[in-house]
């Protein structure tokens, strides 16, 4: 079955950075496209990034645009956000995602916290 397992989480300081992957099994990884949602306290889950399954399109919520970096590894099965100059406004948990036809898969997320 499919399994999405988000790790990199933590707590980090205004202007730090933090890598989040997120482990994939139970399907054919590299012939998907991937994306990363975040979700903060009180608000709906938002989409961050995008990436199709060679890497060859990728698209960037407004707000994170020049920080954030999604990448993945087919061979590792694994998917990536690089999380640069981060913000306390960027304190959400974090989630992979997988569209496959007209099924929806999670992860569990990564809690991130921005604070000093």
């Amino acid at each position: 079955q499919v399994q999405l397992v988000e790790s990199g989480g933590g707590l980090v300081q205004p202007g730090g950075s933090l890598r989040l992957s997120c482990a994939a099994s139970g399907f054919t990884f590299s012939s998907d496209a991937m994306s990363w949602y975040r979700q903060a306290p009180g608000k709906a889950r938002e989409l961050v990034a995008r990436i199709t399954s060679t890497g060859g399109s990728i698209d960037y919520a407004d707000s994170v645009k020049g920080r954030f970096t999604i990448s993945r590894d087919n061979a590792k099965k694994t998917l990536y956000l690089q999380m640069n100059s981060l913000k306390p406004e960027d304190t959400a948990v974090y989630y992979c995602k997988l569209n496959q036809g007209f099924s929806v898969y999670w992860g569990q997320g990564t809690q991130v916290i921005v604070s000093s």
